[in-house]
């Protein structure tokens, strides 16, 4: 046990001290009553002897401390010395053991870096979402984002936009903070002609730049006199990616022109590289709010409805949060009344309760935390499941290796090493594979961590690597170390039961069932998990199955929408409808589209609501939120909506002929329950103007809620605004295979630096089921991978359990046992293992299920059907499991079993 006590030795030295103390003081008395001795020897007195060897001897403290120095660092360092050769011949052991078994390397290694693996990359997307500050963020724990709370219609409500003016009237109002930006950032079309693609740029305040620790390449950031509301500067600050990518990192890129949108910016510096502001997407550049703004109602910057950003603020040192949030609600109840002043009919103040509050700078630490954010959450924990379950397997297998090795260890022993290098040895072992283990893992998170921000973030590139994050590297060793002490326990915990004399008579066999009970506890905690598991991927499937079979209304996956931008081209009434048709016919040509038609409205990204008045009726807006599409007579047939009663819109539906309109089902009957509503009569938009009649009924749609259909109706484009909207595209396929097809082909028709944008309907749509689909595929990956991990576990202590009783089972065969009746016996055994999982892990489920809950649609955390299928799942894989060394077990020969040792 030399190593256990060097260590003992080297992390106590102080305790130590007084004994070297000591051994120096003995030392220095012997030296000099020897000197006392040959002096007297000589022929003085003792006096005289004394008196000399004191002068002799000189400062006898100075001595002590030396001689006690010298002594304590020659310990230090032989125990060091001793410490590391032990440790190197521990892993020179351990690596010839695990050269000598490839095979169970390999298996411990690959099932390690699988939970390891799983983990890191939930880790880099966990701590993107929730924990890592932007980059280049100066002080992080002082940034806030700005969130504004008011009552309306008895409901509170809490939002992070912000208008322009209520920005001004914040940034007036408050003392506590030194720096204070809106900041959003939007997908603009960059570049002219073929070269033109959407692109996400970001939009700030000058403040920005002050609230992060960063300089330009080149050139130099916007500042105030560009951010001019009244002479706003169309300037931009390029990323470094997008200075790479598109200009090859040239210098000379300094004033150039790029095409943004509508306008036209100059190239005034470039951000160093990494820096996307608070963005959690990467960006092509950094606009100035006022430039990006200029293309907007010329007011833009004084009216309160206008929100389309957010607000971030740096408090002042010494300044807390509560003091933060309490400026803030002051300055909001201020700007509230001076919004009061201009829209006396805005809710009354007393009724409104305006506050505000400093929140976290990462959104989704935040009230309006997204759903992906929740089940991203919810994944990181369900990592640690499988990581638990890895280790319990790990644990499982190192610890029938270590029974395997019974007599051997037991050989050791006798020869006279002690437990305590046994277990160095052991844990050595177990720390070198969860180190292997944890390399692996990073290499799965390498290259799960982009496919991860996809399905999370919807980010295609942005994020870190594995191997280059320190955050990551560090979470993965800790990881590592966490699994090997782990997974190290087993077997370090059956040899400090092991009996020397029992293992050197019997070897292997004896004792097989009591030391078993460890293994078999691992293999019920491994069920129980994979239960839980195999639970929510059922509750999650389900949810997705519920979505995919909501009646939307119209064939998402086959609809392209198709945005026109002028971009500066002068385009009057009679050229845009004109244009809009030669569009449409251009579209009807391309191979694969089956029709096309004209809209003004996008399902889930952009609505229209109008004034209704019915007769009978004193306010239809009290009634619900009614929304609104016009199109032209080939909609209902693109869209895949069907009119149920009545009919569509026709081309006889000009704008010279009375006005019509299609309502859905909704929407009738909340106007006209229990009447026909052909024929009805309304006034949109004022009740002055002329009558729409109600020509038909078509089928409910979701629009802007996956609960409820929307109360909806449709207006022929002809006759509410023929020059405005863009085309929806059916085709005969998937239509994201399509896009850049049909943007090709339009492209050609746009005049000047106009252009258009094609967006496959399904990426609108998705948005809204990603979190369900993420989770339904996560859960069901990881709910896969914990089943694997758990039949192969219970299908290893089957198999070890059958091989030590080869002479039981020979005993059995040869009294006349049959086959079936030894696969009876073996399976049932396995049964009993798993059930017990079973029973614990349907419990944690039914308890964890309430905080789950709200992240499934329409499905019930204790769904009867989801339950029993993952019962009958496990059940089904414990006797396959069993069945493989069952088998075996029927086939022994009596004669060589009971010769078996």
């Amino acid at each position: 046990m030399k190593r256990i006590a060097g260590i003992r030795r080297l992390l106590n030295i102080q305790r130590n001290r007084a004994g070297i103390e000591r051994a120096v003081d003995d030392e220095l008395r012997f030296h000099f009553e020897m000197t006392m001795r040959d002096l007297m020897a000589k022929g003085m007195n003792s006096g005289d002897a004394r008196q000399e060897a004191e002068r002799r001897f000189g400062d006898v403290q100075r001595a002590r401390k030396t001689l006690a120095s010298i002594d304590q660092s020659r310990a230090v360092q032989q125990r060091r010395a001793e410490w590391w050769s032990g440790f190197a011949q521990d892993v020179r052991y351990a690596l010839r053991g695990l050269r000598l078994k490839p095979w169970f390397a390999l298996a411990v290694i690959v099932t390690l870096g699988l939970g390891i693996g799983a983990n890191a990359t939930m880790f880099g997307i966990v701590d993107r979402l929730l924990f890592r500050p932007p980059n280049f963020l100066i002080a992080p724990d002082r940034a806030s984002r700005v969130y504004l709370i008011n009552t309306f219609r008895g409901k509170e409500n809490t939002q992070s936009g912000l208008s322009y003016r209520r920005f001004l009237d914040l940034q007036e109002a408050t003392t506590s903070f030194d720096a204070m930006t809106p900041f959003y950032t939007r997908k603009l079309v960059v570049g002219t002609g073929d070269a033109t693609r959407e692109t996400r740029l970001a939009v700030s305040g000058p403040d920005m730049w002050k609230m992060f620790d960063v300089k330009p390449v080149i050139g130099r950031f916007f500042g105030a006199e560009e951010n001019d509301v009244q002479t706003p500067k169309n300037v931009v600050v390029l990323s470094y990616a997008f200075w790479q990518t598109q200009y090859g990192g040239r210098k000379d890129v300094m004033g150039s022109v790029v095409d943004i949108g509508s306008s036209k910016y100059t190239v005034i510096g470039v951000a160093p590289e990494g820096f996307v502001g608070f963005s959690n997407e990467p960006v092509a550049g950094f606009l100035p709010i006022a430039a990006a703004a200029a293309r907007m109602d010329p007011k833009w910057y004084a009216t309160y409805n206008m929100i389309w950003f957010e607000g971030f603020a740096r408090r002042k040192p010494g300044v807390t949060a509560q003091v933060a949030t309490t400026d803030l609600t002051h300055a909001f109840e201020v700007s509230y009344k001076k919004q009061l002043d201009a829209q006396p009919k805005l809710t009354p103040f007393a009724l409104a309760k305006p506050h505000a509050f400093a929140g976290p700078v990462l959104r989704d630490r935040g009230p309006k935390a997204g759903s992906e954010a929740k089940v991203a959450t919810w994944l990181g924990g369900v990592a640690i499941i499988v990581l638990l379950i890895a280790c319990a397997n790990v644990a499982n297998l190192l610890l029938a290796r270590a029974l395997r090795r019974r007599r051997e260890i037991a050989v050791r022993i006798a020869l006279g090493v002690s437990r305590g290098r046994l277990v160095m040895q052991l844990l050595t072992e177990s720390l070198i594979l969860a180190v292997l283990g944890g390399l692996t893992g990073l290499a799965i998170a390498q290259w799960g961590g982009g496919i991860m921000r996809r399905a999370l973030l919807d980010q295609a590139s942005s994020g870190p690597s594995a191997f280059s994050d320190p955050r990551i590297l560090g979470f993965a060793a800790a990881l590592a170390g966490a699994a090997g002490l782990l997974t190290g326990l087993a077997p370090i915990f059956q040899l400090g039961r092991e009996d020397v004399a029992t293992s050197l008579k019997t070897g292997s066999r004896d004792g097989t069932v009591q030391r078993s009970r460890l293994r078999s506890g691992l293999l019920i905690v491994q069920a129980a998990l994979s239960v839980v598991l195999l639970v929510g991927a059922g509750l999650f499937l389900r949810s997705m199955v519920n979505v995919k079979n909501i009646p939307f209304g119209y064939d998402g996956d086959r609809l392209l929408w198709v945005d026109l931008e002028w971009r500066g081209v002068e385009v009057d009434s009679i050229q845009g409808v004109q244009k809009r048709a030669e569009l449409v016919e251009r579209a009807k040509t391309i191979p694969g589209v089956e029709r096309v038609s004209r809209a003004l409205t996008v399902p889930f990204w952009m609505t229209w609501q109008l004034s209704l008045f019915v007769p009978g009726i004193d306010s239809v807006s009290k009634l619900g939120d009614f929304t609104m599409q016009a199109g032209s007579p080939e909609f209902f047939e693109t869209m895949g909506t069907r009119v149920v009663r009545g009919r569509g819109i026709t081309s006889e539906d000009r704008s010279s002929s009375p006005l019509v309109m299609v309502v859905s089902e909704a929407m009738a009957k909340k106007l006209w329950p229990n009447e026909d509503p052909i024929g009805k009569r309304l006034h949109v938009v004022a009740d002055t103007l002329p009558w729409t009649t109600v020509v038909g009924v078509a089928q409910d749609v979701r629009r802007g809620s996956l609960t409820e259909p929307d109360l909806h109706y449709y207006l022929p484009i002809e006759q509410f605004r023929p020059n405005y909207g863009g085309l929806f595209v059916r085709t005969n396929g998937a239509a994201t295979s399509y896009s850049d097809q049909v943007r090709r082909s339009l492209q050609q028709l746009m005049p000047g630096a106009s252009y258009v944008t094609v967006t496959p309907m399904a990426t609108i749509m998705s948005g809204n089921t990603r979190s369900w689909k993420l989770g339904a595929t996560m859960f069901t990956v990881f709910g896969t991978l914990a089943l694997v991990l758990a039949a192969i576990g219970l299908y290893s202590v089957i198999a070890y359990n059958v091989t030590q009783r080869t002479h039981e089972m020979g005993v059995r065969v040869a009294l006349g046992a049959q086959a079936r009746d030894v696969i009876r016996l073996i399976v049932r055994e396995g049964l009993t293992i798993v059930l017990p999982g079973i029973v614990l892990g349907g419990a944690i489920a039914l308890f964890a299920g309430k905080w789950v809950a709200p992240l499934l649609f329409e499905v019930s955390p204790k769904d009867p059907s989801v339950l029993g299928s993952v019962v009958v799942t496990l059940v089904v894989v414990a006797v396959v499991a069993s069945w493989v060394p069952a088998t075996r077990a029927s086939r022994v020969d009596p004669n060589e079993a009971l010769r078996a040792d």
